[in-house]
């Protein structure tokens, strides 16, 4: 037995304490927040057995085109942020290639295809079931040009990857969802979805888990983290808390500790925005919007409309142009009505080769990376949680090969 220092915790971070705790280590969870109530807590709550393939960007000259002049709303970004994002999203647009981008969806799909698997124990031993849906969620296509589209994209998609899908008419979504009122085309249904009504809640329940197994929450400032002849150590306000070895499970803030001890990871932050709605009628499943660039799910406390990624510098200031968009999109589908909460903002973490960091430090001893994750962090937590863990503990599966930070060309 260890003992292990997890940084963060969302649901990576608390995951990885889980993980770990499940093989016979000693773990404390350190973060500056309770559990669940920063990145973790903002996204559409989709665990996505259906994303076999990263979102890559497109290698099109109309599409990239449409994005340059701003004519979409699923990505934005701005021209006084260029300079600071540009070195690492031209390294995404080289790495989104199509040799490449089939290459890391190979690793992707791995991935994916066990991340209900990996949940489904957790969820019940946290006593979360209530909180999860397991209907998938719907893709609606607006008119017959982008059913079609989608459609063919859809079959590549089931062909390739044995992915759980049905394609159903505009008739068939109304029925299915009675809060949709608008005529539509149709949707791709993801069948093998899951949904989460809350988010934030899961993930408290997986870090009550954890606590109720014998393990420790504190708070504290992961940027105090110091390497010790023990180990490693952290101020937690208190006192400091010590370790054996220790987790960077810091999702978007990850580089900068790492730049303390001399890596320098680059990432994309796709900054992500929601606001929730009444609703008289909620959804049973998520709606993915596509050509709108914003999902609508319905959660315990109203309707969330999130948004599609705004390429910034994390500190850049919000702009509500996306969620603006989305908004009325929904209301053109869907009785929507008065927001309830204020307007949350987050950033993905996104890495240039969208694979998740996962391995052993290069250079420094007990150090381990977790984090990286992109969109899919609820997604995955669990899935590379074990992964980490087993690789800890001398019994690597070959997909760490692919997402260890020494065989990763981004880590420097």
């Amino acid at each position: 037995m260890a003992e292990f220092l997890v940084l963060g915790a969302g649901v990576v971070g608390v995951s990885t304490g889980l993980a770990l705790q499940q093989r016979g280590h000693s773990v404390t969870i350190l973060d500056r927040l309770d559990p669940g109530l920063e990145t973790s807590y903002g996204n559409a709550g989709i665990i996505q057995r259906e994303a076999v393939e990263p979102y890559a960007i497109p290698q099109d000259l109309p599409t990239l085109i449409r994005y340059g002049l701003g004519r979409t709303n699923d990505i934005v970004y701005h021209v006084r942020d260029l300079p600071q994002v540009f070195p690492a999203l031209w390294s995404y647009f080289r790495h989104s290639s199509p040799r490449r981008h089939a290459a890391i969806s190979n690793i992707y799909a791995q991935i994916t295809a066990r991340v209900t698997d990996d949940h489904a124990p957790l969820i019940q031993a946290a006593n979360a079931e209530h909180l999860l849906r397991r209907n998938g969620f719907f893709t609606i296509c607006r008119d017959d040009a982008a059913m079609e589209k989608e459609s063919r994209e859809a079959e590549r998609l089931k062909s390739t990857y044995d992915v759980a899908l049905r394609v159903i008419s505009g008739n068939d979504v109304k029925r299915e969802e009675p809060a949709i009122m608008a005529d539509i085309a149709g949707a791709i249904h993801w069948s093998d979805a899951w949904s989460t009504t809350s988010p934030g809640d899961l993930t408290a329940a997986y870090a009550k888990l954890f606590t109720d197994r014998g393990g420790r929450l504190v708070k504290g400032d992961a940027l105090s983290l110091k390497q010790v002849a023990t180990g490693w150590t952290v101020d937690s306000g208190e006192h400091p808390v010590t370790a054996s070895q220790v987790v960077v499970a810091l999702g978007p803030w990850s580089p900068d500790l790492l730049k303390l001890f001399g890596y320098h990871v680059p990432m994309v932050w796709k900054r992500g925005y929601h606001q929730q709605y009444r609703m008289a009628v909620p959804l049973s499943r998520p709606i993915h919007d596509f050509a709108n660039g914003a999902v609508y799910s319905s959660m315990i406390d109203g309707l969330r409309i999130v948004t599609g990624a705004e390429l910034v510098r994390r500190e850049g200031p919000n702009n509500l142009k996306q969620l603006k968009h989305a908004l009325k999109s929904a209301r053109e589908l869907m009785a929507v009505g008065e927001a309830t909460n204020t307007v949350w903002s987050g950033n993905r973490p996104c890495l240039p080769d969208m694979l998740p960091l996962v391995g052993a430090a290069p250079r420094h001893k007990g150090l381990w990376f977790h984090f990286g994750h992109g969109h899919q962090g609820l997604s995955m937590g669990p899935t590379t949680a074990h992964l980490l863990a087993d690789a800890i503990d001398g019994n690597p599966d070959p997909l760490m090969t692919s997402l260890s930070p020494e065989n990763r060309s981004i880590v420097s």
